[in-house]
């Protein structure tokens, strides 16, 4: 007889949290969409940035931080 194939554990997934503040407004708006949908403010903001988010996880930012000389920008070169 073989034997019992074993599953590979699966990958726990890290989560990190995130704090936006609100005004009492959009919080009363948000509430109430989420009544009307039957669902929670947290799957509904999940929702809408998803598409943002979905392609830039393996995005290199590169930053170019030289120093412009202000006086240079004006000056004629000299050929």
């Amino acid at each position: 007889m073989p034997g019992k194939k074993v599953k590979k554990k699966r990958k726990k997934i890290r989560y990190k949290t995130i704090t936006l503040k609100v005004s009492a407004k959009q919080k009363k708006s948000l509430v109430n969409f989420c009544r009307s949908r039957r669902t929670t403010p947290n799957k509904i903001i999940k929702k809408a940035i998803k598409p943002l988010l979905e392609n830039y996880s393996g995005l290199e930012v590169i930053l170019n931080h030289e120093k412009v000389n202000q006086l240079e920008l004006f000056r004629l070169e000299e050929k």
